[in-house]
């Protein structure tokens, strides 16, 4: 006789909480003040331990190298916070449609600055290059060539 076995395999494993803050600031390079701030935001979320020491999961430190991104292109927490939720582990949240309208004006905004540092860009290439005199200069090369 032929055993048949079936074996569940699907468990479910409690959230480890392993990350402290030290750790994540190493991890990140982002200050321990500056993960207390991203916490009082509601961005990044930690538990208390009965010493008082906080402990984060293990995402938080891709959580806090997207936060560093968003900040670095000038969103606000404000926003981060509506956004985080729409993509920290899996990105189940669906954004609403008020938030992807704040998020490409933002967006928006980013392509305009983008334009003018290019153009500020390919001015000082043509200055640099001799193709481009300040306003005042031909002024002063004419008057000196006569």
């Amino acid at each position: 006789m032929k055993a048949n076995l079936n074996i569940d395999v699907n468990v479910k494993v409690k959230r480890r909480w392993i990350v402290r803050i030290g750790e994540l600031s190493s991890r990140t390079g982002v200050s321990t003040r500056a993960l207390r701030y991203y916490e009082e935001q509601g961005l990044i979320h930690s538990r208390r331990m009965p010493n008082g020491y906080r402990d984060y999961g293990p995402q938080t430190v891709e959580v806090v190298l997207f936060v560093q991104d968003l900040f670095a292109v000038g969103l606000p927490s404000r926003l981060l916070r509506d956004i985080i939720p729409c993509v920290a582990e899996g990105g189940t949240a669906s954004p609403p449609e008020d938030l992807l309208a704040r998020v490409t004006a933002v967006r928006d905004d980013l392509l305009q600055q983008e334009h003018r540092l290019r153009e500020r860009r390919k001015t000082l290439d043509d200055y640099l290059a001799g193709r481009l005199l300040p306003s005042g200069a031909a002024a002063v090369h004419e008057s000196h060539s006569v």
